[in-house]
C-alpha cells in the first residue's frame, strides 16, 4: 500500500503554527477540495453576502475590466472552484482573441477539477493550471504572455494580516511587470451582526468548512488522536483589527500525534485554534496599501449596498 504524499508547504505551515499560543493555522488550508466545496455552499446560504455582492459587480463590470487591461493572460490567485471567474472568462473570450487563463491554487484536487470544468467551457481559452501558493515568495508570474492581470477575489485579501497583506502587495508587483495589472475584491466595514451572521450561519455549513481544517491535518500529515468531532467553531468579532476570526475551540484535551513530521502536540479542553481572519476595509484604505506597495489604483467598483469592493490597479 503506498504512502500519502504529504504536501511539505502543510508541513511548514503545521510546525510554524501549531505549537505557538495561541496556536495558528493560514486559511489557505481551509480550502482541500471537501473545503472549497463547503464553501461554495456558504455562498450561496442567506446571511453570506459577499459572493452575491461580487458577482453583482464583475457581472456589470466585466466589460470595462476587459477594456481597460486588454489582457492576454489572467492569473487567479487561490482560484478554488473559479465560479466567479467565469463572468471575467466570457468578457475575455468574447473578444476572439488569444487568452490564457491560469487558475493558481494549492488543492491539486480542486485545481484540476476546476480547470477541467473551464477548460470544457471555454474551449477557445488556453487554461493552464498551476500548483503552487500565492503567498511563495518566489513566485514567478510574468513569464506568460502579456499584458498579464492577477486577481484576487473573494475577499480573501481580509486572511492576511497588515504585515502579511503588505508582504503580498509586494510580491505581486515583483512577480509582474510594470503595466500589467492587478483586480482586488474585498469586503468593506458594516453593521457588526452582519458580519457574525455571516460567518455563524444557522444551517451549521461554516462550522462544518472550519472544522474540516482538522481532517485536512489528520489526513495530511498522517495525525492520530486528532478528530474534527472534538472541535466547536466559534466566530467572534475583533473591533480594533475590523476584522472577524474563526476559531477552533476544543471539547476535550487533545493528544494528538502527526506520523510525517514525528511530533506529538496536545490542546487542553477550551483552549483555541486561530483559522483564519477576515478583515473588513474602507476603500480608502484599500487605496492607501496598494499604492505604498507600487500598487497604481486605477478604478474602484462597489455592489448597490455598497457592501463590497473590486479594485482595478497597475503595476507601477
Amino acid at each position: 500500500m503506498s504512502q500519502p504524499t504529504i504536501d511539505p508547504l502543510l508541513v511548514a505551515d503545521a510546525v510554524a503554527g501549531l505549537w505557538q499560543s495561541p496556536p495558528v493555522l493560514p486559511a489557505k488550508w481551509l480550502y482541500d477540495k471537501r473545503g472549497s466545496e463547503l464553501f461554495d455552499e456558504i455562498t450561496r446560504l442567506p446571511e453570506y453576502y459577499p459572493t452575491r455582492r461580487e458577482t453583482e459587480i464583475l457581472r456589470r463590470s466585466a466589460q470595462d475590466i476587459v477594456a481597460q487591461t486588454n489582457a492576454r493572460t489572467m492569473i487567479e490567485l487561490g482560484s478554488g472552484t473559479s465560479e466567479k471567474t467565469r463572468l471575467l472568462l466570457a468578457a475575455f473570450a468574447a473578444r476572439k482573441t488569444e487568452f490564457t487563463y491560469v487558475p493558481l491554487d494549492v488543492s491539486v484536487e480542486m485545481l484540476t477539477l476546476a480547470a477541467d470544468q473551464v477548460a470544457v467551457e471555454f474551449p477557445e481559452i488556453s487554461v493552464q493550471p498551476l500548483h503552487a501558493d500565492f503567498g511563495d515568495p518566489d513566485l514567478e508570474l510574468a513569464e506568460h504572455p502579456g499584458p498579464r492581470m492577477a486577481i484576487f477575489l473573494g475577499g480573501t485579501i481580509g486572511n492576511l494580516d497588515p504585515t502579511e497583506r503588505a508582504g503580498f502587495y509586494r510580491r505581486i508587483a515583483r512577480a509582474l511587470r510594470p503595466g500589467d495589472y492587478f483586480l482586488l475584491g474585498a469586503d468593506l466595514i458594516k453593521d457588526t451582526g452582519r458580519l457574525i451572521a455571516a460567518y455563524n450561519d444557522r444551517a451549521g455549513v461554516t462550522a462544518d468548512f472550519n472544522r474540516n481544517v482538522i481532517e485536512v491535518l489528520r489526513t495530511g500529515l498522517d495525525a492520530t488522536g486528532l478528530y474534527a468531532d472534538d472541535f466547536d467553531h466559534i466566530a467572534r468579532w475583533n473591533p480594533p483589527e475590523h476584522r472577524i476570526e474563526m476559531w477552533l475551540r476544543a471539547r476535550r484535551d487533545i493528544h494528538a500525534r502527526f506520523g510525517a513530521i514525528e511530533r506529538s502536540w496536545e490542546l487542553a479542553k477550551g483552549a483555541e485554534i486561530l483559522t483564519e481572519i477576515s478583515t473588513k476595509f474602507s476603500l480608502e484604505k484599500l487605496h492607501e496599501e496598494l499604492g505604498t506597495s507600487g500598487l497604481q489604483q486605477l478604478e474602484s467598483w462597489t455592489d448597490h449596498a455598497d457592501d463590497f469592493a473590486v479594485v482595478l490597479s497597475q503595476v507601477a
